[in-house]
């Protein structure tokens, strides 16, 4: 395939609308706190992108899945928020959490609400480490270089490319949102463990410090009380 013609009769969940002013920032947290930066490092992140871009002219709208994004950004950018999605009471998330999400964001691309839509979301490297991370929705960026048609060689396609696309790129935005949350979830648990042990371990310092402290208040108590004792026997 020409990849010329490709781009041009790509569809625009593909190769996008030819426009850049409006942006929506997905921004996917989590539902709870007690996990140390985990959601307000990728509200950080968002904030920054949404700042450049209004600086540069650009309309941003904000679509937030996670209460906890949604608090965390509502004081800067309340206005800018068109919607926000909320997991709290799904004990465990699925493809048909991910599923709703990505309708709509397609549906505010089809009635034109945005031009661009970029994801928000932590990558889970380890235990320790999650990186906040920004990835582009719509239009979609394809890495790689497509192949050189070979010769005069033609195909047949069953169905045709559009009506593949039609069918596949609506679901690629879903399963990249269910990568997310999933990405999301293990961060989440990682950094909430780390943040559980880091306050352990300050509680257990905490203690020490204080039990050491009440020792040396109740031994120069007591000493204060037998100085009194002596000195009062012995004015006697």
């Amino acid at each position: 395939m020409n990849p010329a013609k490709q781009s041009h009769d790509a569809p625009p969940l593909l190769s996008g609308n030819g426009r850049d002013q409006v942006h929506l920032l997905v921004v996917a947290t989590g539902e709870r706190g007690l996990a140390g930066s985990f959601n307000s490092s990728i509200a950080r992140l968002a904030r920054e992108t949404a700042v450049k871009l209004l600086n540069e002219g650009k309309t941003v709208k904000i679509l937030t899945v996670g209460r906890k994004g949604n608090d965390i950004l509502k004081r800067l950018f309340a206005h800018n928020i068109v919607e926000t999605v909320s997991f709290r009471e799904v004990r465990q998330l699925g493809f048909v959490n991910a599923e709703q999400v990505g309708r709509k964001i397609i549906a505010l691309y089809n009635a034109g609400a945005f031009d661009v839509a970029t994801l928000f979301y932590s990558r889970f490297r380890s235990v320790i480490s999650q990186v906040p991370t920004a990835h582009q929705l719509i239009p979609a960026k394809v890495d790689g270089v497509a192949p050189a048609e070979a010769g005069s060689v033609s195909y047949d396609y069953e169905p045709d490319e559009e009506a593949i696309l039609n069918e596949l790129l609506p679901r690629n935005i879903s399963v990249q949102v269910f990568r997310a949350l999933l990405e999301n979830q293990a961060s989440f648990f990682g950094a909430q463990m780390s943040a559980m042990d880091n306050a352990t371990r300050n509680a257990g310092d905490m203690i020490k410090t204080l039990t050491l402290q009440y020792n040396r208040q109740r031994q120069a108590q007591i000493t204060k009380e037998l100085i009194e004792i002596i000195s009062g026997a012995e004015a006697l």
